[in-house]
């Protein structure tokens, strides 16, 4: 089964369309280049449904394992360095609370069939990571700052 995705300019979908999209033959999906945008992603609604219902499987799974059992979450867990080796980087405490937060994210977005807060999720807790790895930073962080800065004005009133 391929899993390559191909490559092709908007401007061939629109211009040599047939031929362009003859290609989600060979391939599930055409990543196209746009000059003015985002590249998209054109694929077929069968095969973004069978990609929604693989994802949708694999969350329901790993939530039951996650909570079945006391130990599972301990699985969970030795798992998670493997899976985003930037973990190591969390205390530990940090780890277990991603862990949770992950999974429970995960379930509330297959229940609304939109993915964007899983990333959201996985993204701020790198950021996390990342201040954790850098000492200077993280020093920056977490000191006290004894100083008031002063109110903060309405960004709504700069527009």
């Amino acid at each position: 089964m391929p899993t390559e995705t191909g490559a092709v300019n908007f401007s061939e979908l629109v211009n040599k369309n047939k031929q362009t999209l003859a290609r989600l033959k060979e391939s599930p999906r055409l990543l196209l280049h746009r000059r003015d945008g985002e590249d998209l992603v054109l694929t077929t609604a069968a095969r973004a449904e069978q990609d929604q219902t693989v994802v949708s499987a694999a969350t329901r799974m790993l939530a039951a394992i996650a909570r079945r059992e006391p130990g599972s979450m301990e699985l969970l867990l030795d798992l998670l360095p493997d899976v985003f080796p930037w973990v190591r980087f969390l205390p530990e405490p940090d780890v277990h609370a991603f862990a949770v937060e992950l999974v429970d994210t995960m379930r509330a977005a297959d229940a609304l069939g939109n993915s964007a807060s899983v990333a959201q999720v996985l993204v701020a807790w790198q950021h996390t990571a990342e201040a954790h790895s850098d000492p200077e930073l993280l020093a920056a962080l977490t000191r006290d700052h004894d100083e008031d800065y002063g109110a903060v004005p309405d960004p709504r009133d700069t527009v």
